[in-house]
């Protein structure tokens, strides 16, 4: 645990990839394989559920510091990180324990999962007595799943690739799926992870799919697309599908379906379970799980029964996420919002890896794959054409009318790349612009990290009457917390700070003064908000010092872009 507590002290000091490699890579050369295990499914993103309540943690902490529950309270809204808030008013312990991170996280920590309070009251001083401060920290982070620190999964499997002499897209398929909540980390799957390669090595995944390829951001004018991109004849154009990004596995007689996020989600799909006896062994597919269903029509519209029967189309995010939290599908949920997966790659065929084939073959033997197996859960994710790069702009800005955010460009020639990497070939995405609204902010509070000491996390609301209305109330309806600049930051941390009327716990309360336009890529109706509407992915794009508060957008501006 101390070495690994280490690590991260290492890795939070220093924003040098370079140094941060060298300390990985040091850290997995001395470390044993079993420790090593976990803390590759740490840094990689990994997170085991809440071990142990976060109020049971505070109270716990109160009592064995002697503090006031108050003096805890300003601690932590000073220091803006309850981990290190504990480590930081618990006494410091005379020694600390020199036992592995396995150990701690698999026979210590783990099986405080359910106990109860009194159990806990008892284990976790005992615990946190044999820690030394940076060690009680880490473990802390460990216990509330809130371990983050500033290494992407690339890097990673760089430190891993480097120590093992493998080329990194060998190591970078090795590690697709260790972060699932399935995989418990061992000394063997560590040391699986940096074997040498071998010739059977393909045949023998199982269900583990490939690194999801990435699309840049595309972002300049449509006129100068020709000198940066070439003639559009050079590419595969397709819809960008707001669903979630999947791939489907046939292998071995049994079906597995993955998110990006490397989650395997096949029992959330019972829709696509047919695909198991559809497709051929040896098959992946890349796609885009999405809601498949004809619209409803208006209450107003009048019914006519000659009229032909809606066509299924592609449903906002909102119905599929409506159904993505809940533990148990009912028949009314699978009714409401069914799925089907959008195709658009052919990674895998016939027991051979495919990905080193250019894009226009693999879509060629998709569209006859999805011809032969003729099911209605598995669709092509149509091509679009255009004259030229103009005549794509025109179409496109039939998108949000579509359901979809835009699209994705495919060069012919690419090959399927891991990550968001351009040595392989290149996909971009060309998104539409975000709606935006112009709305207040009315609470702060606090961020984490560099941001701890600043109010950098806020909430907005738009107004629920039109201006010269009698009555005029701010109606809170997202919180966004990216988008200025630092220096920005420390401005509205100052005004923060100026205006703040009432604290509510961590949040501040501020005296209404300033305006931000908002932007997000999508709008729904929400029983949940209070403002009736929910948005998704909200950002700031700019601080409007040119707008007063009164001017900000209604409620009546989010609900006609609902329309």
């Amino acid at each position: 645990m101390k070495a690994f507590a280490q690590l991260y002290a290492d890795l939070d000091a220093t924003t040098s990839s370079n140094a941060k490699l060298a300390a990985m890579q040091d850290y997995f050369r001395k470390a044993a394989p079993e420790d090593a295990a976990w803390a590759v499914y740490f840094l990689s993103g990994g997170r085991p559920r809440q071990l142990v309540p976060v109020k049971i943690l505070r109270e716990l902490a109160v009592q064995v510091s002697g503090l006031s529950p108050w003096l805890f309270e300003e601690s932590y809204q000073a220091v803006g990180d309850l981990a290190e808030t504990i480590s930081l008013v618990l006494p410091e312990s005379p020694h600390s324990s020199d036992e592995g991170l396995a150990l701690w996280i698999e026979e210590k920590l783990l099986p405080l999962r359910g106990e109860s309070p009194e159990v806990l009251a008892q284990r976790l001083p005992t615990l946190w007595a044999q820690l030394d401060r940076s060690s009680l920290m880490l473990c802390i982070k460990l216990i509330t799943g809130s371990f983050r620190v500033g290494v992407s999964k690339l890097l990673v499997t760089r430190a891993l690739a480097g120590l093992a002499s493998l080329d990194s897209k060998r190591v970078a398929q090795r590690l697709v799926g260790y972060t699932d909540l399935s995989h418990r980390p061992t000394a063997a799957s560590y040391l699986k992870l940096i074997a040498p390669e071998s010739d059977d090595e393909h045949a023998q995944r199982g269900g583990q799919p490939y690194p999801f390829f990435l699309a840049h951001a595309l972002s300049q004018p449509v006129e100068q697309f020709d000198a940066l991109l070439g003639p559009a004849s050079d590419w595969q154009v397709e819809w960008k599908w707001d669903g979630i990004r999947s791939q489907v596995i046939k292998r071995d007689g049994h079906l597995w379906v993955w998110s990006r996020g490397e989650e395997l989600v096949t029992e959330r799909f019972p829709e696509l379970h047919g695909l198991a006896q559809a497709l051929p062994d040896g098959t992946v597919i890349d796609g885009e799980i999405v809601v498949w269903k004809s619209a409803q029509p208006s209450t107003g519209d009048a019914f006519d029964p000659e009229a032909p029967p809606l066509q299924p189309t592609v449903q906002p995010f909102a119905l599929l996420q409506q159904r993505i939290g809940r533990k148990t599908l009912s028949k009314k949920v699978l009714e409401d919002a069914p799925v089907v997966v959008m195709a658009y790659d052919l990674l895998e065929w016939q027991g051979e890896d495919w990905r080193s084939r250019p894009q226009a073959e693999r879509r060629e033997q998709l569209e006859a794959l999805i011809a032969r197996v003729h099911s209605p859960v598995l669709l092509p994710s149509p091509i679009v054409t255009g004259q030229d790069w103009l005549d794509l702009a025109r179409q496109r800005e039939a998108s949000r009318s579509l359901g979809v955010e835009g699209m994705m460009l495919k060069a012919r020639d690419a090959l399927y790349g891991v990550g968001r990497t351009k040595d392989m070939g290149v996909w971009w995405k060309w998104k539409i612009d975000p709606f935006s609204v112009d709305a207040v902010l009315i609470y702060a509070q606090r961020g984490h990290g560099r941001r701890a000491s600043l109010y950098s996390d806020y909430t907005f609301a738009v107004w629920d009457n039109p201006p010269g209305s009698r009555e005029r109330t701010l109606v809170p309806f997202a919180k966004a917390y990216s988008g200025l600049t630092d220096e920005e930051m420390r401005q509205v941390d100052s005004i923060v700070r100026k205006t703040t009327v009432e604290k509510f716990g961590p949040v501040s309360s501020v005296t209404p003064t300033l305006v931000f336009e908002l932007g997000f890529e999508g709008i729904a109706l929400s029983k949940r908000h209070k403002s009736g509407i929910a948005v998704r992915f909200p950002r700031m794009l700019r601080w409007r010092q040119d707008k007063r508060v009164e001017e900000a957008d209604t409620l009546a501006t989010l609900q006609d872009l609902l329309k």
